[in-house]
């Protein structure tokens, strides 16, 4: 097999790595990396108790946040507004996922990153505590997030104003929640943002990858073994047929997409298979891949300049987004706003 996919979508290569940045490399590939790679060799599946999100209440968020809880059928989620940011179903707003490899993190640990997404948007996030593995199979997670989006239907909002954002997990939550609520006949997404994202369950490729062994916060063995307890965790719940990963599903209608990565991630497989083939389905990608970042960057937004750069991109292609639905559905003779296009990819040869 190839080492390294030659990508359609025509990726933007964002460059230089800041002090800071390179900092918090070293930081997770000598304190998070050596973590993941003790569980990887446990000869049992073994899920700590997720005191990181315990914990994480104690962190600041964006100034002048606020946020409620709001209860959902068999989750809660946190309806989260930046400073400045209204409720107005004109502007539109962002169902989020979280990451946390569906194991560990929650809502208190990407309230952060969300509020500074919210703020650069200038949309309201819908922010997900999803339920996850081992109490729950990832069809739960699935299952919530189109939960989570029929909420906000109820609230005015119309599906194409609703943009589907994640990390990590949360980015496969993203385009399965994206293709799970158009199949359902809820209507099509504005889009989604991936960030990082998991998109395959199968190692395979990362395995032959040429970043393979250069993340600085995951080693190979980590993907093979959360296959492999994903598994065990279906097998024992009693969950039978083939789980559909995004990259396997029929993406032709899907919405315009923006996906980030760093260069040196393991995941940037997942995320150059998915931009090659939504560009080969004619969909809209911007893969956008960020020079020696590491896995989700973005969420250390207070102290990497970078981090800052990559959530002014998100936030832009979701305000352009927003403001191409508003001259769509502007009545006639009325004073139109010209969107700026979101990137289009140029097709190439199926993957």
């Amino acid at each position: 097999m190839v080492s390294h996919l030659s990508v359609a979508a025509e990726p933007r290569f964002m460059p230089g790595a800041s002090v800071q940045s390179r900092l918090l490399g070293f930081g997770l590939r000598h304190g998070v990396r050596p973590l993941v790679s003790a569980w990887t060799m446990l000869p049992f599946d073994f899920i700590p108790p997720n005191l990181v999100d315990h914990l994480a209440r104690l962190l600041p968020v964006h100034e002048g946040t606020r946020w409620r809880t709001i209860g959902l059928p068999a989750c809660s989620a946190e309806w989260l507004r930046a400073t400045g940011v209204d409720e107005s179903t004109d502007r539109g707003a962002i169902l989020y996922f979280h990451g946390g490899a569906f194991l560990t993190c929650g809502i208190n640990t990407h309230r952060r990153l969300v509020s500074r997404i919210s703020f650069a948007s200038k949309q309201p996030v819908l922010n997900v505590d999803y339920r996850q593995m081992p109490r729950e199979p990832v069809a739960s997670s699935v299952h919530d997030g189109v939960t989570a989006f029929t909420w906000l239907l109820e609230q005015g909002y119309r599906a194409d104003q609703i943009t589907i954002a994640g990390d990590s997990a949360g980015g496969y939550l993203a385009f399965s929640v994206a293709r799970a609520v158009m199949d359902a006949g809820h209507g099509k997404p504005a889009g989604v943002v991936a960030i990082s994202p998991l998109l395959e369950f199968d190692p395979a490729r990362k395995q032959s990858h040429r970043n393979a062994h250069r993340c600085q916060a995951f080693p190979l063995r980590a993907f093979t073994r959360l296959s492999e307890v994903t598994h065990n965790f279906d097998t024992r719940r009693g969950v039978a047929g083939r789980r559909v990963c995004p990259v396997d599903m029929p993406l032709a209608d899907m919405p315009p997409t923006l996906i980030h990565v760093g260069s040196r991630e393991v995941l940037m497989a997942d995320a150059e298979l998915m931009a090659n083939r939504l560009t080969s389905a004619g969909v809209p990608c911007d893969l956008q891949i960020w020079d020696r970042q590491v896995h989700v960057f973005q969420a250390a937004a207070s102290w990497v300049p970078e981090a800052r750069a990559a959530i002014e991109e998100i936030g832009t292609f979701v305000r352009h987004l927003a403001e191409s639905q508003r001259d769509v559905t502007a009545p006639a003779g009325s004073v139109r706003v010209a969107a700026t296009r979101v990137p289009a990819a140029r097709r190439a040869a199926s993957v």
